[in-house]
């Protein structure tokens, strides 16, 4: 019998941006580092997002002062005691590959930073319909006087998550219902739905799944208004109540940051 003739439309999944946070416990005289640091994004191309345009810059580098830190699960103590984060983003490996090596190379061995990211992959779950619940309407990147507040959260699954198939993973996005229509749970869709309208949300994946140790699987990160913080905080809390969000069974977070965005090298240092 004859095999039939079939397509080849498998959907790539090769990174499409990528990018990195640098936290940073910074040494005595960090701050005169500011012409040094300049030069250096002028040469790579890369724009500041405190001004950000339309959306993201193609290039684009960020400065973050810290507010507050709060541990979590998983210790991370580099990250507790950073006191700025400058990150960094395009859509090739280079770019962010060369700011972090000349930055580390400028703050001297004794002063290395904390290196947080990964790679931006197309979606994996997101069909028509949950993207335009989910991202249709999302939060652009607003200048850093109009949302000021940075929350740079970074989390892995456990090995239970990663032996489970794509189709399993996939049941946890979506709120379930019993035989009668009721909602048994929100699912990590309707978990954070109130966030939607307010925060400004990306996120990196480790280049590999699950990530090797000492390294996270996810590095979340948010922007929003002042007035938006409570909402940044029950979205995050609405996510933890496994009841409502069984995904979260799975997760295991590291520390909370919560910065400040400025426009400067030199702000980050007071």
């Amino acid at each position: 019998m004859t095999s039939p003739t079939t397509a080849n439309d498998v959907r790539s999944s090769e990174p499409l941006r990528h990018g990195a946070y640098l936290c940073l416990d910074a040494p005595r005289g960090a701050r005169e580092l500011g012409p040094a640091v300049r030069a250096l994004a002028d040469r790579l191309g890369l724009r500041n997002e405190f001004d950000p345009g339309a959306d993201h810059p193609r290039e684009a580098i960020a400065f973050l002062r810290r507010i507050e830190t709060l541990p979590a699960q998983i210790t991370d103590d580099a990250l507790l005691r950073a006191t700025a984060v400058v990150h960094v983003a395009a859509p090739t490996a280079g770019p962010v590959e060369a700011l972090c090596s000349g930055l580390t190379r400028l703050l001297g061995p004794d002063a290395a930073p904390r290196l947080l990211g990964g790679v931006v992959r197309p979606m994996t779950y997101t069909g028509g319909a949950m993207h335009n619940f989910a991202y249709a309407h999302r939060v652009l990147q607003q200048p850093g006087a109009a949302a000021p507040h940075a929350f740079l959260l970074p989390m892995s699954k456990t090995a239970a998550w990663w032996r489970k198939d794509w189709m399993e993973r996939h049941t946890y996005i979506l709120p379930r219902y019993d035989d009668a229509g009721r909602v048994v749970n929100q699912g990590h869709a309707l978990a954070s739905a109130a966030g939607v309208a307010s925060l400004m949300r990306r996120t990196y994946k480790h280049p590999t799944e699950p990530a090797p140790a000492g390294a996270y699987d996810f590095v979340t990160y948010f922007e929003c208004a002042d007035d938006a913080v409570p909402t940044f905080h029950e979205v995050c809390e609405s996510l933890r109540d496994v009841a409502k969000n069984p995904e979260w069974a799975f997760v295991r977070e590291g520390p909370t940051w919560h910065g400040r965005r400025v426009a400067t090298w030199e702000e980050l240092f007071g």
